[in-house]
């Protein structure tokens, strides 16, 4: 059947969305050749066992902040390479990484005022806010995370929190460092100024001669690194784009569809949902870049549906059985019963669903270039993370066997954490009062990024494509893995400080995290870029 055919699209839908509403939804694809064969033919084995290129989902990004980049899929896809040592990537120190550590700030309030925040403390804890803040605002605009340490090789975690497909293909080391400016020092607004394109210098060669390279540009100088012995100088490609392409829509509860400038980095941001056209056009631009690296694996991602990450949570009953989608959707701390359309920002249902739309045809684009890919005999793969985040969506499908389309099936999470108590989930994050969660495990909080165990979880799906690849991985003393190469999930459960031990203050009504946004605006500040 149509995709929610009684649902209501808002009268400034594009038309190619419209027209796309009314068919069938897109099916994902859990064949990575997507069954076109490929003979590869490998010689030798390159110096860069793994490159990934792409935004806050690549960079490691967890809880408003990048931090613990050793934590990413791809350093953990490293790691079970035997890798890890020679995979280069980005760090961030300071107070907790940039732009803002949610969960160290609320670590720290609960330290210091404990589980819950009477109303006589909120000055106070206020005050402490403020103050950490600015700690983590000095750091980075003037103190010691304000330059760039220089670094002579080229990173293989080539992503930046924040880009989209634009960004990715034309910003570079210069056009970063031109663009950030002298920091104000503004005691109302406390975030750190330009933070994404202060990350990115850590990412983009600073050395003289490369200032000018794109992250593609930096990708296909990986891949020419090889002798005559060797076919190629990068083994697995990750390109896992577009996410920002549509991520505004939720982030800043705001449906603004692409115009004139949705491909200048100047022209483009009061956008938050491209066109499809429009993605097709940048993500064809993307695929040429990508031809051109010799990388004897790829390995490109779909866009996931935004409205599935809880930092937009469904409010009020679905009109229709069968519906995957809310009246409204708005922040995960406002309550149904308080939920006012006339003064708490939101999205409607309606307005989901054409963002949903556009991304199923944004599929259809990354589907259409990796078959083309493989029909030419490139060795590129897919992986629908679209219809993996799908297949974990709790208030959706897994709470709702109604809205169950027909191939959806459960996601089988890895025995360790299917033994939870209570077993991660996509809804927000929040503690049980006693030292453990009550809900969620699945994304940080920020509502939007991955816990470290489920980063684990897109590794293992790459991983798994790797080893279809005949993609050697190798364990102690250098030693060949043999099948099923598996995540230790066991080492990231124990560095996933949500999961195995959250903040005691996100109590079951989330009025803390409610407050920090009310009062410090931490989702507009960290999350709009």
């Amino acid at each position: 059947m149509p995709f929610d055919e009684g649902m209501t699209l808002p009268d400034d839908t594009p038309d190619e969305v419209r027209e796309r509403a009314g068919q069938p939804p897109r099916v994902p694809q859990f064949d990575p050749t997507l069954g076109v064969g490929v003979d590869v033919g490998p010689r030798g084995r390159p110096g860069n066992r793994l490159v990934a290129i792409g935004d806050s989902l690549t960079h490691g990004f967890q809880s408003g902040a990048v931090f613990n980049t050793d934590l990413s899929y791809p350093a953990i896809i490293a790691y079970e390479l035997g890798w890890l040592d020679a995979f280069r990537y980005p760090r961030y120190g300071g107070p907790g990484g940039l732009p803002l550590n949610v969960e160290l700030l609320l670590r720290q309030l609960d330290e210091r005022f404990g589980g819950t925040l009477s109303w006589w403390e909120l000055p106070l804890a206020l005050f402490a806010a403020r103050g950490f803040m600015d700690e983590v605002e000095e750091y980075w605009e003037r103190g010691s995370g304000s330059q760039a340490p220089p670094f002579t090789g080229f990173v293989h975690d080539l992503s930046v929190y924040g880009w989209d497909l634009r960004d990715a293909l034309s910003r570079t080391y210069t056009t970063c460092s031109q663009s950030i400016g002298a920091p104000k020092d503004d005691l109302v607004n406390q975030i750190v100024e330009n933070n994404s394109l202060r990350a990115a210098l850590r990412v983009y060669p600073g050395a003289p001669g490369n200032q000018e390279l794109t992250l593609f540009d930096v990708a296909q100088r990986l891949g020419e690194d090889h002798d005559d012995e060797t076919d190629c100088g990068i083994e697995t490609l990750v390109v896992f784009l577009g996410s920002n392409n549509a991520l505004g829509s939720v982030t800043r509860l705001k449906v603004a569809w692409s115009g004139g400038g949705f491909d200048d980095v100047r022209g483009k941001s009061g956008y938050t949902v491209w066109r499809p056209s429009h993605f097709d056009a940048e993500f064809g631009q993307v695929v040429e870049r990508v031809r051109r690296i010799d990388a004897r694996h790829v390995i490109w991602c779909t866009v996931p549906h935004v409205t599935v990450a809880p930092i937009a949570r469904g409010i009020g009953r679905k009109r229709d059985v069968g519906s995957a989608y809310f009246p409204y959707y708005t922040r995960p701390w406002i309550k149904d019963e308080v939920f006012d359309p006339t003064r708490h920002e939101h999205i409607s249902g309606g307005q989901a669903h054409a963002v949903d739309v556009a991304i199923d045809m944004y599929g259809d684009v990354i589907e259409g270039a990796v078959r083309g890919g493989r029909q030419e005999g490139r060795d590129w793969y897919l992986l629908d993370v679209a219809g993996l985040l799908d297949r974990l969506a709790s208030r959706r499908y897994i709470n709702d066997p109604n809205a169950r389309p027909s191939w959806w099936t459960p996601y089988p999470l890895p025995p360790l954490l299917h033994a939870l108590n209570p077993q991660p989930d996509s809804r927000f994050l929040t503690a049980d009062g006693h030292g453990g969660r009550a809900t969620g495990g699945l994304f940080s909080l920020d509502g939007v990024h991955p816990t470290t165990v489920a980063y684990g979880l897109i590794a293992q799906e790459m991983i798994n494509i790797m080893r279809s690849a005949k993609v050697d991985f190798f364990g102690a003393n250098a030693a060949l893995r043999s099948d099923p190469v598996m995540v230790d999930f066991a080492r990231l459960l124990r560095r996933d400080t949500l999961v195995n031990h959250p903040p005691q203050n996100l109590n079951s009504t989330l009025d803390v995290i409610a407050w920090a946004d009310e009062t410090l605006q931490w989702v507009k500040r960290t999350l709009n870029w």
